[in-house]
C-alpha cells in the first residue's frame, strides 16, 4: 500500500506481534514526512499559555524624541504610563496613589513579572489605609478580542451574539440622567457657561465634587483591576483632546474604544498626561445625604479639574455625552463651533451638515451611498474645516432591520458592542423588535465598519447647512432656503414635533424645541453657537436650509407623511446646487424662502397651502405653530449678542411675524 508515494507499507506475513496483530513494515522510499517535532520549550501549562501569546513590542516613534516618553527604554516607559494613571487615581486626602501592576489579577505568573508603581507621592505615616497595602491591576488600552474575554467571563449578561457582536446589559439605567448631570459652578465657569431657565446645565459647588470624586476613585481603589483607555477626541490633528478613561466594566471600556480616536501604537507611546480624565464608578452609587444630591446617581462635571465623575449609573451613554458637553466648552474657546450634526461630503469636496432631532430623519438623509460619511453625531468647525468628534458611531438598534438600513445592520459584527437588545438563548440571533429591556437598545462601533466612510474623518468647510423638522402640524415647506438670521433664529429653535397620545386616546401634534438642535449637551448660551455658526457660513459662503420631513396636506392623522423619495430628491437639489439658481416665492408667518420647481418633486407639494383642502384650518395650525416658536423664544430674547444689540435684533425679526 503507498503513502503519498513517499513509503509504501505491508503486513509481515511471518512474525507476528505479541499481541497476534501483523507487524507493519515500512520501506523508505526518497523523503518519508517525519510528524515529530521537538517538545515545547515549557515547564508548565502556565508558561505554555505564555508562548501561545506574543508580546506586542511598542514601536519607535518617527519623529524621534517627541513626547514625554519618547527615547525610554521598553521598562521606563511602561513605569513611568503606571506613575501616570497612578497620580489620576490618587486621593486627594491622603496624598497617595494606588499600588499598580499592569495585566490581569486571573494571570497571576504574568503580572508578578510586570512594573509595579507603588506610591506616585510620598505619603505620611497617617495616610496608611488598606487600599494603601494592595495592588490595582491595570489593563491598559485592551484590544476588543481581551476586551470580549473579560466581559464573558467577568460580566453577567455578557453574549456574543449570531453575527459576532458583545451583547451587554447597562444595568437599572437604560439611558441618560439628564436630571442628575451637574457642573461646578465656580471662578472659571460662573461668566462663561449658560445658568438659569432653560439651562441644561445645573449647578454644583466644588466641595462636592471633590466628595464624589473621592468616592468614585476610592471605589476604583478597591477593585482587583481597573480598565484605563487613553485615546483622542477630534480628528483635526490640531486641535484634538487626550482623554483617559478609567472604568470596572469590560463593557464601558470597549463602548469607548470603540466611541473615541483610537490611538496609533506611536501616539501611545507619546501619549503623557491626558486633558480630560473620567472616573467611571457607574457601579457605586452617590451618597443621597451628599449635598446636591436627588437620586443615588450622580454625572458630575468639573472643568477647571478637567474632570468627570460617574455614579450610580452604568449607562456608557454618559460617557460619550459628557464628552461632547465638554468639547462644547473647550472647543468654542478656540473659536472653534462644536456642533450636533450628522456631516457627509461628495466626491467634489462639498461638504453638508445635518442638524435634526430625533425621528427628524438626519441618520437616514446624512447616510448617502454617494457621498462620504465623515460622522453622524458631533463635528467641529475650524478654521482648518469641519472635523468628527468621535471614532464611533452610536446608533439605535430599535426595529432595525437590514432593508432599512443596511450600514447599521452589516456594522453589527465583532468588535462592536450591543447594549441592552434582546437574543434567541440558543442561536444567539438578536430580536431588534424586542423592547422588553428597552426600547433605547443600541450598538456603538468603529466608523470604520461603515463602507464609505471618510477616514481620516476630516473635511473642508461646508457648502451646505441642513436643518430638519420633523413637522407633524403639516404647515412647514419640504424646504426653505434660510437667510443667515433665519439660520441663526431656527438653530436656536432646535424644532421639531413629536406625535403624543393624549389622555384620551387621541394623538395630538406635540411640539418640541432643543437649542442648538442638541440643548441637553450644550455649555454656553444657544446665541454664542449661533453667533458663530452664521459667522463662518458667512466667511466660507455656506447656505442655510430648512427641510420639513414631516406631515404635508393636514396635520397629523389628517395629511399625509412627505413620501421619503421626494425628500432625497430636495436633498440631492441643495448638494448639486440646482437650488441655488431656483426661483423662489416668500410664505406667510414665517416669511420662508420656497423653491417655485425642483426636479423629480411634484411641484404642488412645495407649497404646503396648497396641499391643504381647509384652507383656513391651514392657516388656524400655522398661526398656532408661529405661536409656539415665539413662546419658545422668550427665554432668549433678553441676551444680547456682541456689544449693541443688533444682532439679537436681526434674530429676533427673522421668525415668525403676525
Amino acid at each position: 500500500m503507498a503513502a503519498n508515494g513517499n513509503a509504501e507499507f505491508s503486513f509481515a506475513k511471518h512474525g507476528s506481534a505479541r499481541n497476534g496483530l501483523s507487524k507493519i513494515q515500512t520501506q523508505k522510499n526518497g523523503i518519508c514526512h517525519d510528524d515529530s517535532a521537538p517538545p515545547v520549550k515549557a515547564q508548565t501549562i502556565d508558561e505554555l499559555h505564555s508562548l501561545q501569546r506574543k508580546k506586542s513590542a511598542p514601536t519607535t516613534p518617527i519623529k524621534g524624541t517627541e513626547g514625554a516618553f519618547a527615547a525610554l527604554s521598553e521598562e521606563e516607559r511602561q513605569k513611568q504610563q503606571l506613575q501616570s494613571i497612578s497620580a489620576s487615581l490618587a486621593s486627594l486626602t491622603r496624598e497617595t496613589g494606588p499600588k499598580l501592576v499592569k495585566g490581569d489579577p486571573a494571570r497571576k505568573s504574568e503580572t508578578a513579572k510586570g512594573h509595579a508603581v507603588h506610591h506616585h507621592y510620598h505619603a505620611p505615616t497617617i495616610s496608611v489605609s488598606d487600599s494603601s497595602l494592595k495592588f490595582t491591576h491595570v489593563l491598559y488600552n485592551l484590544s476588543p478580542a481581551e476586551l470580549y474575554e473579560q466581559a464573558i467571563k467577568y460580566e453577567k449578561g455578557s453574549f456574543i451574539t449570531s453575527t459576532g457582536a458583545l451583547a451587554t446589559l447597562s444595568g437599572a439605567k437604560t439611558g441618560r440622567s439628564p436630571r442628575d448631570k451637574r457642573v461646578v459652578r465656580d471662578e472659571t465657569t460662573e461668566d462663561d457657561l449658560w445658568w438659569g431657565k432653560g439651562s441644561p446645565n445645573i449647578e454644583m459647588d466644588e466641595h462636592t465634587f471633590m466628595v464624589n470624586r473621592e468616592r468614585a476613585v476610592d471605589y476604583l481603589n478597591s477593585l482587583d483591576k481597573v480598565f484605563v483607555n487613553d485615546q483622542f477626541l477630534n480628528w483635526d490633528p490640531e486641535n484634538r483632546i487626550k482623554v483617559r478613561i478609567v472604568s470596572a466594566r469590560a463593557y464601558h471600556s470597549l463602548f469607548m474604544h470603540n466611541m473615541c480616536i483610537r490611538p496609533s501604537p506611536e501616539e501611545l507611546e507619546n501619549f503623557g498626561t491626558p486633558d480630560f480624565t473620567i472616573y467611571n464608578a457607574g457601579q457605586f452609587p452617590c451618597n443621597r445625604y451628599t449635598h446636591y444630591m436627588t437620586s443615588s446617581t450622580s454625572i458630575d462635571i468639573n472643568l477647571s479639574r478637567r474632570e468627570m465623575v460617574i455614579l450610580g449609573t452604568q449607562y456608557a451613554g454618559e460617557m460619550k455625552k459628557g464628552l461632547f458637553s465638554v468639547m462644547h466648552y473647550l472647543m468654542p474657546k478656540r473659536q472653534i463651533l462644536s456642533l450636533h450634526s450628522g456631516c457627509n461630503m461628495g466626491k467634489d469636496g462639498d461638504v453638508a451638515l445635518f442638524f435634526g432631532l430625533s425621528g427628524t430623519g438626519k441618520t437616514t438623509l446624512s447616510t448617502d451611498h454617494n457621498r462620504y460619511l465623515i460622522g453622524d453625531d458631533e463635528h467641529c468647525w475650524s478654521d482648518n474645516g469641519v472635523s468628527n468628534i468621535e471614532g464611533g458611531c452610536y446608533a439605535k438598534c430599535i426595529d432595525l432591520a437590514r432593508e432599512k438600513e443596511p450600514d447599521i445592520w452589516n456594522a453589527i459584527i465583532f468588535g462592536t458592542v450591543l447594549e441592552n437588545v434582546v437574543f434567541d438563548e440558543h442561536t444567539r440571533e438578536v430580536d431588534y423588535t424586542d423592547k422588553s429591556v428597552t426600547e433605547n437598545t443600541r450598538a456603538a462601533y468603529p466608523i470604520e465598519y461603515i463602507p464609505n466612510a471618510k477616514i481620516p474623518c476630516v473635511g473642508p468647510h461646508p457648502r451646505n447647512v441642513i436643518l430638519l423638522a420633523c413637522d407633524a402640524f403639516g404647515v412647514l415647506p419640504p424646504v426653505s432656503k434660510l437667510s443667515l438670521a433665519q439660520t441663526m433664529y431656527h438653530f436656536i429653535s432646535g424644532y421639531t414635533a413629536l406625535v403624543a397620545g393624549t389622555e384620551d386616546g387621541i394623538k395630538e401634534p406635540q411640539a418640541t424645541f432643543s437649542a442648538c438642535f442638541g440643548a441637553a449637551f450644550i455649555m454656553l448660551h444657544p446665541t454664542k453657537y449661533a453667533a458663530m455658526l452664521a459667522e463662518k457660513m458667512q466667511k466660507h459662503g455656506a447656505t442655510g436650509w430648512l427641510v420639513n420631513t414631516g406631515w404635508s396636506g393636514g396635520r397629523y392623522g389628517q395629511g399625509n407623511r412627505i413620501k421619503l423619495p421626494y425628500t432625497r430628491k430636495i436633498i440631492d437639489a441643495i448638494h448639486s446646487g440646482q437650488l441655488l439658481n431656483a426661483t423662489y416665492k416668500r410664505t406667510e408667518v414665517f416669511g420662508l424662502e420656497i423653491p417655485i420647481e425642483i426636479d423629480g418633486v411634484p411641484s404642488e407639494i412645495l407649497d404646503p397651502i396648497n396641499t391643504w383642502s381647509d384652507k383656513k384650518a391651514y392657516k388656524d395650525t400655522l398661526l398656532q405653530l408661529g405661536g409656539l416658536f415665539k413662546k419658545n423664544f422668550e427665554t432668549f430674547t433678553n441676551y444680547k449678542i456682541g456689544k449693541d444689540n443688533k444682532l439679537t435684533d436681526e434674530i429676533l425679526a427673522a421668525g415668525p411675524n403676525f
